[in-house]
């Protein structure tokens, strides 16, 4: 049943990958294969590539990956009978020398370099993921999508999050970082039906409900003053428990209702506060302060938990970096890039639906494992390819190709300058130029 419920998937999957499928798919079978890779062409060794090392450049120039389609297909291997928990996050694919590449952008680096500032250039990818298991490295992106020069990250992860809560069976959760954690992004996201439980920065300052009508003036938006990093503003929790998580020992967690931003007064979140007590070093750490957005909250000792599943999605930019060969190629064109970028929820997917069907082929130095990773069942692909075979048609002979023209002059490609990202009327005006 699981070899055939994959063998379906890759057949639509083929499908909607629509001109240059053949080849497309193809690499999306050598890239699961090939473990080291150092250039783009290394891929075509594979014996799964039936093309020469061209036609990786070709199938990345002409195929047109049907990204709405992909992704319905992907939401309907999500149960129904459970409720979708949804992590948005993005990354930055680093091209610091690809002086011909069009819209490359200042972007954050998440390993900065000594004496430097934790910055590179290149591009900028928004990732919302579906997490499945409550413990583990396993994400499936949904859309992975590059974040334009005249968009930011928050204004991508909302489209984004309208785009799949649509096609969602149920109301999801959605797990942010402390990036997200602001009004904007609660003010854009609140027609969308979907709760949100997000982390905040500690130097953030919110506000309580307002006081009743005194009958004379403007109402008041706001409450009394809550700053997360200054105690003396805080009144009593409505909630506080104690509890012993594993590996984390002793938490303290507490709960205060009915908190806005200054910004969004008219939308309510519960405000919470997750603190480890004195742990056996004697060290204190520092507490995390968490937002819940929607509608009813769960229990409190269950909310703190279902955000530490967020970091998934880090494993997942992990595993599509390192593994997927997902930065490796210095491709020519932002519409390359993009095309190469929707390869990686597709090969993402495959091991997911393919994870109950391989054995765990474990490499002389490598622990036998019950649960099986990403990378694990990467390592096993190679005896179910071969068992359900691929939907994609063998190359023809087409000749040899006459090459460039004898005489013909050659030119230079223009160098794009790099753009630094501004206000508003300044993104409109260059999005219009474009």
């Amino acid at each position: 049943m699981h070899l055939a419920k994959l063998k379906e998937f890759r057949q639509a999957a083929y499908q909607y990958l629509c001109r240059a499928h053949d080849a497309t798919f193809e690499l999306t079978d050598a890239i699961l294969l090939t473990r080291h890779v150092h250039c783009l062409a290394d891929l075509s060794l594979c014996p799964v590539f039936r093309r020469r090392w061209s036609s990786i450049y070709e199938a990345l120039q002409d195929c047109r990956p049907a990204r709405r389609k992909l992704m319905q297909i992907y939401i309907k291997h999500i149960p129904k009978d459970i409720r979708p928990i949804l992590a948005i996050d993005h990354t930055s694919w680093p091209r610091p020398d690809a002086v011909t590449l069009q819209e490359r952008t200042i972007e954050h680096q998440a390993t900065d370099i000594p004496g430097n500032r934790p910055i590179t250039l290149g591009q900028g990818y928004s990732t919302i993921a579906w997490v499945p298991e409550s413990e583990g490295s396993w994400a499936l992106p949904l859309r992975h999508e590059r974040i334009t020069s005249w968009e930011s990250p928050i204004d991508k992860a909302v489209w984004q999050l309208r785009q799949v809560s649509q096609y969602l069976p149920s109301r999801p959760i959605v797990l942010i970082d402390s990036e997200y954690g602001c009004a904007p992004f609660v003010l854009k996201t609140a027609g969308i039906q979907a709760d949100k439980l997000m982390r905040l920065r500690s130097n953030l300052c919110l506000w309580g409900a307002p006081p009743p009508y005194s009958g004379k003036g403007c109402p008041r938006k706001h409450g009394q003053k809550f700053k997360l990093n200054d105690a003396s503003t805080w009144e009593e929790p409505t909630e506080t428990i104690e509890i012993d998580a594993p590996n984390l020992g002793r938490l303290r967690i507490s709960l205060w209702r009915d908190k806005h931003f200054q910004a969004a007064a008219n939308i309510q979140m519960q405000l919470i506060r997750v603190e480890r007590l004195k742990n056996q070093s004697g060290q204190f750490t520092k507490p995390l302060w968490l937002a819940w957005v929607g509608e009813e909250m769960l229990p409190l000792n269950e909310v703190w938990r279902l955000y530490l599943r967020r970091f998934a999605i880090d494993h997942w930019y992990r595993f599509a970096k390192q593994r997927l060969h997902w930065t490796l190629p210095k491709l020519s064109s932002p519409k390359q890039c993009e095309r190469w970028s929707d390869l990686m929820p597709l090969i993402t997917w495959e091991l997911w639906l393919a994870r109950a069907v391989v054995a765990d082929n474990p490499l002389p130095w490598q622990k036998s494992m019950a649960k099986l990773t990403p990378g694990r069942v990467a390592q096993s692909m190679g005896g179910v390819l071969a068992a359900i075979g691929t939907p994609a048609v063998p190359p023809k002979p087409r000749g040899k190709s006459p090459g460039w023209p004898q005489g013909k002059p050659r030119s230079t490609k223009p160098r794009c300058p790099i753009v630094k990202k501004g206000t508003s009327k300044r993104k409109k005006a260059f999005k219009n130029s474009v």
